[in-house]
C-alpha cells in the first residue's frame, strides 16, 4: 500500500508541475516577440535619424562648394567638420560614392545605401534652391537713370566640357574619386578617435581634390568628386542631356568609390 501510495503522489507531482512549464513558455514567448518588435522599432529609428544627418551634412557640403567655388582647402576643413557633427549618426557618407562604395564592397545594406543616396541628392538639391534663393533676392534691379539692368550674380556653376577636355576630366573625376574612397574606407575603421576619423576624411577630400583640379586647370575645367554636388552645380544640362557630362560627373565618381573601396580591403591588413 505504501508503494503504491508513493506512486501515485509522484504521478500528481509531475502533473502540477506540467503547467508550470507551459506557462513559463508562454512567457518567455511573449517576452521574446516585445523585444522583437522594440528592435525593429529601434532600427527604424536609427535609420531615420540617419538619414536626417545625411541631408543636413550633404545640405551644407553642397552649400559650401558652391559659395568657396570648389576650393580644396575650404572643403577639407568644411567635411571634417561635417564628419564630426553627423558621423557618429549615420557614418558621415555625404556623398553618393562613398555609399555606393560601402555597397558594392558589402559594408552597408542595399536599404541603408539606396535611402542614402536619395538623402544626399535631396540635401544638395535643396542646397541649390536654398542659395539660388538668397541670390536672386539680392540681385540688383534696373537703374533708373542708365535703362539698364546690371549683369546679376548667380550660383556657380561648375565650368562646360568641350570635346577637348571631357576625357581629361573623366580621368580626374575618376582618379580624385579613387583616392578620396581610399581614405574614406581606412578612417571608417577607426572606432574610438573621432578626431583622427574626421580628418582622415577631411584631408583626404583635400589631396583627391587638390590632385584632381590642379589636373583639370589645364584645360580649363573644375572637378567636384561628389555626383550630388556636381548635379547642384549644374554639370548637367537637363534641357539638353549631354550623356558624356553623366558619365564624367555621375558615371567616374560612382567606378572610383568602388575601386578605392576594394583597393582598401586589397591591401588592408588585420
Amino acid at each position: 500500500m505504501a508503494t503504491k501510495k508513493a506512486g501515485s503522489a509522484k504521478k500528481t507531482t509531475r502533473a502540477k508541475s506540467q503547467p508550470a512549464k507551459s506557462t513559463v513558455t508562454t512567457v518567455k514567448a511573449v517576452e521574446s516577440s516585445k523585444s522583437k518588435k522594440v528592435w525593429l522599432s529601434d532600427r527604424r529609428t536609427v535609420l531615420a535619424s540617419a538619414l536626417i544627418a545625411e541631408f543636413i551634412g550633404t545640405f551644407l557640403l553642397t552649400a559650401s562648394f558652391l559659395v568657396t567655388r570648389g576650393e580644396p582647402l575650404y572643403l577639407g576643413f568644411v567635411l571634417a567638420t561635417l564628419v564630426l557633427m553627423v558621423g557618429a549618426i549615420s557614418g558621415g557618407h555625404l556623398n553618393p560614392l562613398v555609399t555606393v562604395g560601402a555597397w558594392v564592397t558589402r559594408k552597408v545594406s542595399h536599404l541603408r545605401a539606396g535611402t542614402y543616396v536619395v538623402a544626399q541628392l535631396l540635401g544638395a538639391g535643396a542646397a541649390f534652391v536654398v542659395l539660388n534663393a538668397f541670390v536672386h533676392a539680392g540681385a540688383p534691379e534696373a537703374s533708373a537713370a542708365g535703362g539698364f539692368a546690371t549683369q546679376s550674380p548667380e550660383v556657380f556653376k561648375l565650368a562646360a566640357l568641350t570635346d577637348a577636355n571631357h576625357w581629361v576630366v573623366f580621368s580626374a573625376e575618376l582618379l580624385g574619386a579613387t583616392v578620396f574612397a581610399f581614405a574614406f574606407a581606412g578612417a571608417r575603421r577607426e572606432k574610438t578617435d573621432r578626431v583622427a576619423k574626421a580628418l582622415t576624411v577631411g584631408f583626404g577630400l583635400f589631396v583627391a581634390a587638390l590632385v584632381a583640379g590642379v589636373a583639370v586647370s589645364y584645360v580649363k575645367a573644375q572637378v567636384a568628386l561628389n555626383p550630388a554636388v556636381a548635379l547642384a552645380a549644374t554639370a548637367v544640362d537637363w534641357t539638353k542631356v549631354d550623356w558624356f557630362a553623366v558619365a564624367v560627373y555621375v558615371v567616374a565618381p560612382l567606378i572610383g568609390g568602388v575601386v578605392g573601396f576594394a583597393l582598401r580591403d586589397v591591401v588592408e591588413t588585420e
